[in-house]
């Protein structure tokens, strides 16, 4: 079920508003429909005092039914649990889009968006970036702690060649990156006759996966998505 943008962000808002405005939100929740476990899933209220609060309110029978669908499992087929993540997902694309106009202004934004439309990762939820430039992945660190998470949590990967000394390169990238204690994944070290190079990084090449992203992950793919038609670009190679 769509829930419309002022309620998202009320609900989002959820631990900084007071009593009756939460009660309000409960009530305008279910005037629109919801079921309570429906809106117990959105906000955190017990059942008895959410039913105190929609004591007043009257659902059509038009509202009843379409609970009655939504709630109730059809045979053969499971329950459909991630509706509020999607109604989550729809309402970060909605707020990511409306502030591009305002954000290709920026030059740091426009650098960092660009830089991950071109090397960032298009994993769904994995929201990382893999160079051997360490300014690359300065940018990307400082964008990300800039725009989307300012306490953003790092984890680095390394890739290397048999040979290169792994404490080193772990060591050097810690440094350059200004991310002392950050942890590292098991490093993947190419073994020799596998397309081994001669000319190869003495530091690897290294990953940064910003951790607990997913939302942030959303949110540039959003903002990528209405990119190139706010900078004029052409959609196709004709």
């Amino acid at each position: 079920m769509d829930i419309n943008p002022d309620l998202q962000k009320r609900i989002r808002s959820w631990d900084d508003i007071s009593r009756w405005e939460r009660s309000e939100l409960g009530r305008d929740l279910r005037g629109q429909g919801l079921s309570y476990g429906e809106i117990m899933d959105l906000i955190d209220v017990k059942k008895s005092t959410l039913a105190t609060w929609c004591t007043s309110v009257r659902l059509t029978q038009r509202q009843i039914r379409e609970i009655k669908d939504r709630t109730a499992q059809v045979a053969g087929l499971p329950r459909d649990t991630q509706w509020r993540r999607r109604e989550e997902i729809e309402m970060i694309w909605w707020e990511a889009q409306q502030n591009v106009q305002t954000l290709t202004g920026q030059p740091l934004w426009l650098a960092g968006a660009v830089l991950y439309w071109a090397e960032g990762s298009k994993t769904r939820n994995k929201l990382s970036m893999a160079n051997t430039d360490p300014r690359a992945l300065r940018l990307f660190i400082a964008w990300i702690r800039e725009y989307l998470i300012s306490d953003a949590e790092f984890r680095l990967h390394l890739h290397l060649h048999e040979g290169n000394d792994e404490r080193a390169a772990q060591s050097y990238w810690r440094a350059i990156l200004n991310l002392r204690d950050a942890k590292f994944y098991k490093t993947f070290i190419k073994p020799r006759g596998t397309g081994h190079r001669k000319n190869t990084h003495l530091h690897g090449v290294c990953t940064v996966r910003v951790m607990k992203s997913a939302d942030a992950f959303q949110t540039i793919s959003a903002w990528l998505k209405v990119l190139p038609d706010q900078l004029g670009l052409p959609t196709s190679d004709n």
